[in-house]
């Protein structure tokens, strides 16, 4: 219950957060499970959130283990449809904890869910295509060992800016994979490593390669807003700014409290948002006479979407 209302919350004020979100191909938005998505991972948990809204089927994102230490948070976790996935660097002895995560997997895809796999293994705020590790071909091959009609969706996700409010994201998806794929590969290491050269072959071309001090790129890449619906849009963007300082430097003296040292700015900024908004509102609205407070509840998220439509942030 909590994930569906989330994901409904959630679906709403991603507007308020991101200028756009342009994805190609969205007809593949509403395919059926079992799914397996493989995705690059430019942007910390913001990645997931957006591919979690975006389709329509639920989807379960695998995360970093040292995220579940806590029972109580792995509850919670679980409850919005995580599973953890240990890498050696946080500790040997939980690397077989990978097994039931994806023993959990196999039976999601068994009730036509999807799950999120980030085949970089790694999150780095950039615009370019990592090595691909081991995990998702050895999930794909467990599900389809278990004859489980499992698809493979190639996923590239891209940012205008990893740290600027009112972002442009662009998501591009590849030709599915499946089992058929790999008729006549014997050995496991041979699978595993033809799975990967295909999926990078269908991977690299939807992830963007951007030198980041090449701004001239990353305006052809992300585009920019028309002089007209700046035009338009200027003086609601302008009261949006004001109206909502108090709540964005708030939500930055957070993240630079706790998180700072991280490169999961957007996500924590997007998560303290989300959590502070709906107070902010109301707050608003108390201050407001009872006749201006109908306005106060329309004025606020409008004001908002204005501002992070009003120009598209970069770099």
């Amino acid at each position: 219950m909590l994930y569906k209302l989330l994901k409904i919350y959630v679906r709403l004020a991603i507007h308020l957060f991101c200028h756009s979100i342009d994805v190609d191909k969205k007809w593949l938005l509403q395919t059926k499970g079992p799914l397996l998505i493989a995705a690059n991972h430019p942007n910390s948990f913001l990645d997931a959130i957006l591919f979690d809204i975006l389709f329509d089927i639920p989807i379960t994102s695998l995360a970093r283990g040292d995220a579940f230490k806590n029972k109580r948070i792995f509850k919670v976790l679980r409850s919005l449809k995580m599973l953890p996935v240990y890498r050696i660097r946080e500790g040997a002895e939980n690397l077989n904890t990978n097994y039931d995560t994806f023993d959990s997997c196999i039976e999601l895809f068994k009730q036509s869910e999807g799950v999120l796999i980030f085949s970089e293994g790694l999150c780095v705020n950039e615009w370019h295509l990592r090595p691909l590790k081991k995990g998702t071909a050895r999930l794909a091959f467990k599900a389809w060992d278990a004859s489980v009609p499992l698809k493979v969706l190639p996923a590239g996700i891209n940012y205008s800016s990893f740290r600027k409010y009112g972002k442009k994201v662009i998501i591009h998806f590849g030709d599915l994979i499946e089992a058929g794929n790999f008729e006549g590969v014997i050995t496991d290491g041979e699978k595993n490593v033809q799975f990967n050269n295909i999926l990078k072959e269908r991977l690299q071309p939807l992830v963007y390669e951007i030198d980041p001090a090449d701004k001239e790129e990353l305006n052809k890449r992300f585009g920019f807003t028309t002089p007209i619906k700046k035009y338009l849009l200027a003086m609601p963007a302008l009261l949006g700014a004001l109206l909502h300082a108090p709540i964005y430097w708030f939500a930055k003296a957070i993240f630079h409290l706790f998180f700072s040292d991280t490169d999961h700015h957007d996500s924590m900024m997007l998560g303290i948002l989300l959590l502070t908004y709906p107070f902010y509102v109301l707050l608003f609205c108390y201050l407001c006479c009872k006749t201006a407070m109908p306005w106060a509840l329309v004025l606020l998220p409008f004001t908002a979407w204005a501002y992070v439509k009003y120009e598209v942030r970069k770099g």
